[in-house]
């Protein structure tokens, strides 16, 4: 999308490292969005060096230089990711109806932003579908389709509306009834996933986790919404490691995936059906081995500390 300015508000989402923002920073200027969206966490205070770390990175987005309009949401207390990512989105939500979103360290293809604003237009009424996710987490294609349908969004990269955003509950008011009535057997079925997101969410439910995208999965599926998969990767996350705040583990599988183009034009699935197969893979790759891989990390310091 060199060629011309990108119509779809962009949201880019920064705290302290200038070297993969300085990647996204430059994937976005490719596409020429016109009017771009900056969330910033503050320094913490007690972490020697931080404030200039993220005075650094914000330089960055000093560095516009093609047609846009730039809003700039900058805490100057660190709030922490769930609550700095929720209350940055709540803030873009109310002055836009949908926006393209990025973190700091998801580099995206150039196609993503296309296929993104392609597909923001194609499905803005249609309630069934939450969001739009520009990475995949199967290894070979699924159909000849460009994209299939899944339970499991994923948010490094990805696009969504004002209309589904409006269900994101911070505090999960719905949990104890969903969890009550028994609400994941009959969306899930498989007895050990029920078991996981069972207790995935009671965790998140008591502040066990610093995540706000388990809080918008949970908020998606209270709506049976799905969201949209590329069947070629689009993302590539290059900010597994120390810096990160959640993904920490440097040799994870998941880790700087290589991307290539999406074809354009789309060609879409006849129907809007949930890949049953294909969410059972992500369950057992991106779910149950980052279970086990915090469980080992919890051991460890046991053992060592």
């Amino acid at each position: 999308m060199s060629n011309s300015q990108l119509h779809t508000p962009v949201v880019l989402i920064i705290f302290k490292r200038p070297d993969t923002t300085e990647k996204v920073f430059e994937a976005i200027r490719l596409a020429q969005p016109q009017r771009l969206f900056v969330i910033a966490d503050g320094p913490r205070p007690d972490k020697a060096a931080e404030a200039e770390k993220c005075a650094e990175t914000r330089a960055i987005l000093d560095r516009v230089d093609w047609p846009c309009e730039v809003f700039k949401d900058y805490s100057e207390e660190n709030l922490g990711c769930q609550k700095r990512v929720s209350s940055g989105l709540n803030w873009v939500f109310h002055q836009v109806e949908e926006a393209i979103i990025l973190e700091d360290d998801c580099v995206p293809h150039p196609t993503f932003f296309q296929y993104c604003e392609t597909l923001l237009d194609d499905y803005r009424h249609d309630t069934r579908i939450m969001s739009i996710s520009g990475i995949t987490n199967q290894f070979q294609q699924r159909s000849e389709h460009s994209y299939y349908y899944s339970l499991y969004n994923s948010c490094w990269g990805w696009a969504t509306w004002k209309r589904a955003w409006k269900y994101f509950d911070f505090d999960m008011k719905l949990w104890p009834i969903a969890r009550g009535q028994g609400w994941l057997h009959d969306l899930l079925i498989d007895e050990p996933t029920v078991k996981f997101w069972t207790d995935t969410y009671q965790s998140v439910y008591e502040g066990k986790f610093n995540t706000w995208a388990y809080r918008w999965k949970f908020a998606c599926w209270m709506q049976s919404g799905l969201s949209i998969i590329p069947n070629v990767n689009l993302i590539s996350n290059i900010g597994f490691g120390d810096q990160a705040t959640n993904t920490r583990v440097k040799q994870s599988n998941r880790a700087n995936q290589p991307v290539e183009a999406i074809a354009f034009p789309l060609k879409h699935p006849p129907l809007v059906i949930r890949d049953r197969q294909a969410e059972r893979y992500v369950q057992r790759v991106a779910y149950h081995q980052s279970r086990l891989s915090r469980i080992k990390r919890k051991l460890k310091k046991l053992l060592f500390s």
